[in-house]
């Protein structure tokens, strides 16, 4: 664990999904754009790109960092990297994902991002 912590880095694998979302490009944008609202997030842009014959794969910019998604819908998953910078909330992100991907299960992990006190920063 860091001694400076730079930042939150979020995992989240989302199981059982709507197949149907996963694949539809302009849903899962407007679900990741929504879900960086529902944590309290300033989006800056996106980004993202429907692989052939499935997935899709993008990246929300946000003034307190990234909200990355790639999709299997082919197996009904989803992973999603949160990372973070200041007081944020995933668990409103978490929250609005597994509704809107109609997830049957979330699994999640949290890491402190940074470096030791010492010899490690500036």
């Amino acid at each position: 664990m860091p001694d400076v912590v730079m930042g939150k880095h979020t995992l989240i694998e989302f199981h059982g999904c709507d197949r149907g979302v996963l694949s539809d490009t302009p849903a899962v944008e407007r679900h990741m754009r929504a879900a960086a609202d529902a944590s309290g997030l300033t989006v800056v842009e996106s980004v993202f790109h429907r692989f052939k014959p499935w997935g899709v794969s993008g990246v929300v910019i946000i003034s307190e960092s990234h909200l990355a998604v790639h999709t299997w819908p082919e197996h009904g998953y989803a992973a999603v990297d949160l990372f973070t910078c200041g007081d944020a909330r995933p668990d409103g992100a978490v929250g609005y994902l597994t509704k809107a991907f109609r997830s049957a299960g979330v699994r999640l992990a949290t890491h402190d991002r940074g470096f030791p006190s010492k010899g490690g920063g500036p």
